[in-house]
């Protein structure tokens, strides 16, 4: 009850935080808010199981890599923001024609993301209830693709996107109170020595595909790049950073709270598990990761949902309408529904993002050629365009049932 009490306490005080006027209102803090809100959204609800079920003991450096990959991609993507915020002028030919290809493989990974937010929605939402199994998860999820539809064929997405920054705060607090909550069951299991030490399932080669096929869990840093509208090109990048930073601190202390206390008979990979290793935890946590999965993920697709309609409008000139690019999202996001498996859709949204990180390293490399006397950056961005185009192409994904 001590535990419950405490988390709850903790949960509240930073709801209450930030969600104060002077703390939400800070410029920088807003721009934060919305790479962080992706960075740190679904892939928090199932990398704990994922990566402590696949590697083990070895869990930690597994998410140390997707981090430190996930922040060498988002380089390259601030050199091109302060480039295009440098030089208002042509980019040439070949940025030209990578820029309208990374458009249209953004457009396809945001289809696919939403199918990847609305699954989980489905599932964290039928967790608690007596219909906890994949036919009525479906079913679920089914009804808010519906709903997302009829609500943006008719009044358009303005009205749910203001969610988002309620939803991110709601979020942080609930994960700060987990925390919380699994540092003090850390310290119990240590004090007792009960620490667990597992053996990794994924090894070699298999350990380094499914990586791959996980790098969505840490996507959402590129959204800054599209906020150009709103905050000038240095409060892009330095939000950028700080979104990518702080997530991967949090993600750091996570899996290193996760991967030595829980043994391997309670370790089961499926879309929820999270819930049943949080309840050895504390009783209350299930409930709260819940409340957050399902305002997470609903944001998220909105906000998904929106972009991709407006791009595809965009990159057609006003040919397909952004209701029509809604209606082909939620009929591909339906079909990949009742298809295939979860960590199907996490492995294919991660090689589509994956491809938009290689064509936007591609781009990051050749103004770096141009701008003359940076090889460094040349190497490194050339690097990461085959590192996105190998994740593209090897990504597997976690063998859930």
């Amino acid at each position: 009850m001590f535990l419950n009490g405490l988390i709850l306490i903790v949960t509240l005080a930073a709801g209450v935080f930030l969600l104060v006027p002077r703390v939400a209102g800070i410029k920088t803090w807003r721009a934060t808010m919305t790479p962080l809100a992706s960075i740190i959204g679904s892939g928090f609800l199932v990398l704990g199981p994922i990566l402590d079920f696949s590697y083990g003991k070895y869990a930690p450096l597994a998410m140390l890599a997707l981090c430190v990959g996930a922040y060498l991609f988002g380089a390259a993507i601030r050199h091109n923001i302060q480039m295009r915020g440098e030089r208002d002028t042509d980019p040439g030919p070949l940025v030209g024609r990578l820029e309208m290809a990374g458009s249209w493989v953004l457009a396809f990974a945001y289809v696919i993301s939403v199918a990847y937010y609305l699954n989980l929605f489905g599932a964290f939402g039928v967790s608690l209830t007596p219909w906890d199994d994949s036919l009525h998860a479906r079913g679920l999820t089914s009804a808010v693709f519906v709903l997302i539809l009829v609500v943006g064929w008719l009044k358009g997405f303005r009205a749910l996107e203001r969610m988002e920054q309620v939803s991110v705060s709601v979020k942080l607090a609930i994960i700060l109170g987990l925390l919380v909550g699994l540092a003090i069951y850390f310290g119990k299991e240590a004090g007792a020595d009960k620490l667990v030490l597992l053996a990794p399932k994924a090894t070699g080669w298999a350990g380094i595909a499914l990586g791959f096929g996980l790098i969505v869990t840490v996507q959402g840093f590129e959204t800054s790049r599209y906020l150009g509208s709103t905050y000038d090109a240095p409060t892009r990048i330095r939000s950028m950073r700080i979104a990518q930073l702080l997530s991967s601190a949090i993600y750091m202390i996570y899996i290193g709270l996760v991967a030595y206390v829980f043994q391997g008979n309670e370790l089961h990979l499926q879309e929820t598990a999270i819930i049943d290793m949080m309840r050895v935890v504390a009783p209350i946590l299930p409930l709260l990761l819940v409340a957050a999965a399902l305002t997470a993920q609903f944001s998220a697709a909105i906000a998904d949902t929106s972009g991709s309609g407006g791009l595809v409008a965009e990159l057609t000139g006003g040919r397909v309408t952004e209701r029509q690019a809604y209606a082909l999202l939620v009929g591909i996001g339906l079909a990949l529904t009742w298809t295939i498996h979860l960590f199907e859709i996490i492995s294919f949204a991660s090689r589509a993002f994956a491809t938009y990180y290689a064509i936007q390293s591609a781009i990051a490399a050749v103004s770096a050629h141009k701008a003359g006397g940076q090889w460094r950056k040349v190497l490194l961005f050339t690097v990461l365009t085959v590192l996105g185009l190998m994740i593209a192409v090897f990504g597997t994904p976690a063998e859930g049932g």
